[in-house]
């Protein structure tokens, strides 16, 4: 991909992910209830900065999608408040912080599987997509202990366990769901670019 491309898709994928960590990720009741109750939505109750970061992946590649994390990394701890709780430098403290640093190889795994092969699918696209969030859970469960063994976290202590539920568990089944939404959308996106 040409370096303005890339400048572009980095530009893109920044603003995605300031903007989809505070956007909640919804989904609609079921078709066939629609004509009884209406059009009702469901929070998934996770926000759609996870969506954002892999989107990127898929439409602008591997070295659009490490630059867009790494400049919304910088802009977060340079103070600004587009991290879920905030901003500023002592936000490394924060026990979801490894989820933030994983985005960079989350990113960039996702870029590179999505762009590995030459006849795009859409399977192709989820298994990037999911090996991305692999990635991103992955740094962040390593993150989680060493905040807790070396007591470096900004709030008071909760058990590990706690923790992994609360930041990896739980929030799992709906980050899955945007996982799939992603996928369909970067296919779309893909077939009407000519990637």
């Amino acid at each position: 991909m040409a370096v303005p491309n890339q400048f572009l898709w980095s530009l893109i994928g920044l603003l995605l992910t300031i903007g989809g960590t505070f956007v909640e990720a919804y989904i609609t009741s079921v078709p066939t209830s629609w004509y009884e109750r209406g059009i009702q939505t469901i929070s998934l109750g996770v926000t759609c900065q996870i969506g954002a970061v892999l989107l990127v992946g898929c439409l602008g590649g591997k070295n659009a999608a490490v630059l867009s994390q790494i400049a919304y990394l910088v802009l977060g701890l340079a103070w600004l408040p587009i991290f879920a709780q905030g901003g500023g430098l002592s936000y490394w403290r924060e026990l979801n912080f490894g989820y933030i640093l994983g985005f960079i190889p989350g990113a960039w795994v996702c870029g590179l599987l999505a762009f590995r092969q030459t006849n795009m699918k859409l399977e192709s696209l989820a298994s990037s997509c999911l090996s991305g969030l692999l990635i991103i859970h992955l740094c962040g469960l390593v993150y989680l202990p060493i905040v807790q063994i070396f007591h470096l976290a900004g709030t008071p202590a909760q058990p590990i366990l706690q923790a992994i539920l609360q930041y990896s568990f739980y929030p799992l089944p709906g980050q899955l769901a945007v996982v799939c939404a992603v996928a369909v959308i970067a296919y779309g996106w893909r077939l009407v670019m000519f990637y």
